[in-house]
């Protein structure tokens, strides 16, 4: 997500110097960041993680197309490692939508050394957003392919889809609030270790961002969330990772270039 705000006063030039240059958008973005809690298609993966994403946009295409690399470690329970490679295209408005297609591909270097296959998985993606005045609506559904299959069953394999609202309030020039919910709908197999069917509502999220604009370049978003696990997604994939109701907060810079 991109704010779109000024800097303010303070970003002009002093009388009798020369003016700033122009910030200038090359399409790029590094992002660093941490959280207490990370999740993964509704489920609780992991705890305390570091992570870091870079990513570029084409603009000279007939649409934009944005390719990136996403890396995060936790140290809770274990040593959980995991390298997203992803491609998204922005095919424009249709009915009112913002429409997002993108796939990314999931890898677990470091818990594939633990267990006798291979977790490894890939997710197709299709994001919707409309403004409805008061909020904005985001609808998003997600195929999963490609997983380990454990006695002949799937463990990656089926439907995840979500819908959520967001709402975004000026606190000053350079700072908002981002109050945001949704809920996860699970038809299908999720899961890297062992997997968990099911059929229907699976968790609930609820998100208070503060983005500060930090310059015309940097954002600095701290955040605190909740979770609460509904079904199938209220299992326990990972040793020491209890499932349930969590509170959870981060912290992330993104800088532009």
């Amino acid at each position: 997500m991109t704010l779109g705000v000024n800097a303010g006063d303070w970003g002009k030039a002093p009388v009798g110097k020369a003016p700033i240059e122009e910030c200038i958008d090359l399409g790029g973005e590094i992002s660093v960041g941490y959280a207490t809690d990370y999740y993964l298609l509704g489920f609780q993966m992991a705890e305390d993680t570091i992570w870091a994403d870079v990513n570029y946009t084409f603009d000279g295409l007939a649409v934009p197309v944005t390719i990136g690399a996403t890396y995060m470690n936790s140290t809770v329970p274990l040593e959980l490692d995991q390298l997203d490679l992803y491609a998204n295209v922005a095919l424009g408005t249709f009915a009112g939508f913002d429409t997002t297609l993108g796939y990314t591909h999931h890898y677990f270097p470091e818990v594939s050394g633990l267990i006798p296959w291979s977790p490894d998985f890939g997710q197709a993606s299709l994001g919707l957003r409309r403004s409805l005045g008061f909020a904005d609506l985001l609808l998003g559904t997600n195929y999963l392919v490609g997983g380990p299959s454990l006695g002949g069953i799937d463990a990656v394999n089926g439907w995840y889809h979500t819908i959520g609202l967001e709402k975004s309030i000026a606190l000053t020039d350079n700072i908002s609030l981002v109050i945001s919910g949704a809920a996860g709908y699970l038809d299908g197999r999720a899961g890297i270790i062992g997997g968990a069917a099911g059929h229907g509502w699976s968790d609930y999220q609820a998100k208070l961002s503060l983005p500060i604009q930090l310059n015309c370049r940097a954002v600095l978003t701290p955040y605190v969330g909740y979770y609460e696990a509904d079904g199938a997604h209220n299992i326990q994939l990972l040793p020491g990772v209890t499932p349930g109701n969590n509170v959870h907060s981060g912290v992330t810079l993104s800088v532009s270039f």
